[in-house]
């Protein structure tokens, strides 16, 4: 502070109060200036003035640091949460960057984890992303992050979405009702929590959620689409074409709204319009080079009639993806359709063969499953030529099943495929073999060399 004074000659005399702030304004002059020495100087002066003020200790961290000496600056920053104020919690951040440019990666991890598990704000959530993927690269793994407590239940909320994939329902029920505990306005876990109760039946408990989350957001687009298809599921045709009339209008702007509506419209049946909205996803830039969205938007077209661009579709999936049985199993359905004159059978979203489809049924229902097998020509036929064309993988998953079903045309079937020689090296002697049990065939023996006897195996 400076403050003018007179003498008893008349003199006026300036005096200055020599304060942190003082100090604090002279370093950040010098540092407009580039000139790092002196602003550390000032620095180091304020804290001398202010030692319990931890963000003089930090701003002398961060010049440090500017100056390449990270070392000291982590020294600083440690003293700040150990005997300053362990409650600032960004110095774990500003230390991870510290270990980063020092090349020490297991540190920085450590420092990043315990920045994300500890600060509330979340002031650096996207420079802590960009810096995790660095560590993942760095390190060849993800760092162990059990959650972020500025998304608190974020990372939870993402293992819950992951049970629901795997099928494990009761498991993910009891996450999301830990979460929604914790965070009562956590809509997305809502939404979630009301699928997972309608996996298992619980249809009360699953619109009493959806219910619970339209009073919050009335507007909650994955609430509306959820509610629609519960409405389908129970039959109750005039509420849900309400519901249908407004979403059939509605064009979401953020791309997972636009992705869960048209999966939504898949559904319920409103192919042309999961079409358009499938579209709109492909010019996307950032994930218009999935197959997997190429084929929703290819079986999206096949179901509205629109076969051409259902074909462009599958044929782009192929390209992106060549490894993968599914675009090319579709193409073939197309020409032989065309080529026989037969309607297509409705073709399912999952980026996968239909058989494939049906795997999560196994283990539960292998009745239901045999039957599906019977009755199904679609599924049939992906069995018959996953068992021509597919990977060794594929292969096995179809042996695998194949074990479950007593049908003498698919029993015929195989003994003219075990008939028919080797293609390409592909199929494994081993599945070969299992093939021929499961129908009660004796694979033929290759001949042995004349002149030759089988050493014993020793």
């Amino acid at each position: 502070m400076i403050e003018k004074t007179s003498e008893p000659d008349g003199r006026n005399v300036i005096s200055v109060a020599l304060n942190a702030n003082f100090f604090f304004e002279r370093a950040v002059r010098s540092l407009d200036r580039f000139q790092y020495e002196k602003a550390l100087k000032n620095f180091r002066k304020a804290v001398e003035y202010e030692p319990e003020n931890p963000v003089n200790h930090c701003n002398m961290a961060g010049i440090l640091s500017e100056m390449g000496n990270y070392e000291a600056s982590n020294a600083i920053l440690a003293h700040v949460l150990e005997k300053v104020d362990p409650s600032m919690t960004e110095c774990h951040f500003y230390m991870a960057n510290n270990f980063a440019n020092m090349e020490n990666f297991e540190e920085a991890e450590r420092s990043l984890v315990a920045y994300l598990e500890e600060d509330a704000n979340g002031e650096f959530l996207a420079e802590s992303d960009e810096l995790l993927e660095l560590l993942h690269y760095e390190l060849d793994r993800p760092a162990p992050l059990h959650r972020i407590r500025s998304r608190e239940g974020a990372v939870e909320h993402d293992r819950a979405r992951s049970l629901l994939e795997e099928g494990k329902f009761p498991e993910a029920v009891r996450l999301l009702e830990e979460i929604i505990e914790g965070t009562p306005d956590f809509l997305a876990a809502r939404n979630n929590l009301a699928l997972a109760y309608f996996y298992l039946g619980r249809f009360g408990k699953a619109k009493e959620c959806i219910a619970q989350v339209l009073e919050h957001e009335p507007g909650n687009l994955h609430a509306l689409c959820n509610m629609a298809i519960f409405l389908q599921y129970e039959g109750d045709r005039e509420t849900l074409d309400g519901l249908l009339r407004m979403l059939e209008v509605t064009v979401p702007f953020h791309r997972e709204h636009v992705f869960k509506l048209a999966t939504t419209m898949g559904i319920l049946g409103r192919h042309r319009i999961a079409y358009g909205h499938f579209r709109r996803l492909l010019k996307d830039e950032e994930i218009g080079g999935d197959a997997g969205l190429y084929h929703y938007c290819a079986a999206a077209a096949c179901n509205s009639g629109l076969l051409r661009e259902a074909e462009r579709c599958w044929r782009q999936a192929a390209k992106l993806d060549p490894e993968s049985a599914v675009p090319r199993f579709f193409l073939n359905l197309l020409h032989q359709s065309a080529a026989e004159g037969a309607a297509l059978p409705p073709v399912s979203y999952n980026y996968q063969l239909p058989f494939q489809e049906q795997l999560k049924q196994w283990k539960a229902n292998r009745g239901s499953f045999a039957e599906q097998v019977r009755v199904n020509p679609l599924l049939r036929s992906s069995f018959f030529w996953a068992l021509r064309y597919g990977d060794a993988s594929l292969k096995r998953q179809v042996t695998e099943a194949l074990g479950w079903i007593g049908d003498e045309e698919m029993v015929q079937a195989l003994k003219e495929l075990l008939s028919e020689p080797v293609q390409d090296g592909k199929q494994e002697e081993a599945g070969l073999l299992r093939l021929h049990k499961l129908i009660g065939m004796e694979p033929e023996k290759e001949p042995r060399p004349e002149g030759k006897e089988r050493l014993p195996r020793g």
